[in-house]
């Protein structure tokens, strides 16, 4: 395998909006391979810290060897931002300056040859983030659902146009022998599309929607969110980098929510639910990878962020 370098994505738009500065408690929500991470420790030099969060071991792993540098300003957990709150205040990073979550799947996980994220190359469908978490692995999922349960989830997840003709195709297939491998399920997808070819491989949304339902990913996110505003410091940032529609759905309906100074139903001459805005949204138009970017990264073609500042509470 060629050796995979990590390049964060949207990296000084992150920090343009974070505005790291010592003395600060940042968090990193996701912090696999460490490139947020370790900008944002430079920028807070040379006392600012941060908590780095992550389901995947391996990727901790890589994050502390990147970090090592930065001693005790850095403090890394293997845990789910899901759990964020419970984990910013019990190593006392509450309230924090900043919180950062890039969202998605690494290129690091993608090319990793046992994990069974990508399917470049034969590898067992696994897709956990965590590899010891309970629960379905992928190749559970192909293997037991029956054609209906799977369509829903392709077309939840994955937004597959033809998630009724690609499941009927993984149980026909299935009733041979199991499905084992990433290639063999790309295979399987690539048939029901024959020569209509897109942008992207046909197998590409099955992949991603296997993915989120294994490792139960926008449910984590809906989770994480409002726990993050509830341990930001007041001016204390929240910037979240999705990476496909379902995220970034998820993150724009929240920030507004928690932006709205109203929630009194249409009609009424005057308010009476007395409530206020919680944050102030910094990114009124979501930010997007520049072409430069791009061209040097084409994995940030699809990132969106968009983020928010605490505000006080009424006092």
């Amino acid at each position: 395998m060629r050796p995979i370098s990590h390049v964060p994505v949207l990296l000084n738009e992150a920090l343009d909006l974070l505005r790291p500065r010592a003395g600060g408690r940042y968090v990193d929500g996701t912090v696999g391979g460490g490139g947020h991470a370790e900008a944002i420790l430079e920028r807070s030099s040379p006392d600012g810290r941060l908590l780095g969060l992550d389901l995947d071991p391996e990727a901790l792993a890589r994050a502390a060897e990147r970090l090592k540098r930065f001693g005790d300003r850095v403090v890394l957990v293997h845990e789910s931002f899901a759990d964020l709150e419970r984990v910013v205040r019990w190593y006392e990073f509450a309230p924090a300056d900043g919180i950062i979550l890039d969202l998605g799947v690494s290129s690091f996980q993608l090319a990793h040859p046992t994990r069974g994220f990508g399917f470049q190359t034969a590898a067992p469908l696994d897709m956990r983030f965590n590899p010891h978490q309970a629960g379905p692995t992928a190749r559970e999922l192909v293997n037991t659902l029956d054609a209906a349960a799977l369509a829903e989830i392709l077309r939840r997840y994955g937004e597959e146009p033809r998630a009724a003709a690609v499941a009927r195709a993984i149980v026909q297939r299935r009733a041979k022998a199991p499905i084992e491998t990433t290639t063999e399920l790309a295979e399987i997808v690539t048939r029901v599309y024959g020569h209509r070819r897109g942008k992207i491989h046909p197998a590409t949304r099955t992949f991603q929607a296997l993915r989120i339902a294994v490792n139960r990913e926008l449910e984590a996110l809906e989770r994480a969110l409002p726990q993050a505003i509830e341990v930001l410091e007041t001016g204390g940032r929240l910037v979240v980098i999705a990476f496909h529609s379902l995220e970034d759905r998820i993150v724009k309906h929240f920030f507004a929510d928690q932006a709205a100074t109203c929630v009194c139903p249409p009609g009424l001459p005057v308010c009476v639910c007395g409530r206020r805005p919680r944050v102030r949204i910094l990114t009124r138009r979501p930010i997007r990878p520049s072409a430069e970017e791009i061209q040097a990264n084409p994995r940030s073609r699809s990132a969106i962020l968009r983020a928010v500042e605490r505000l006080p509470e009424e006092g």
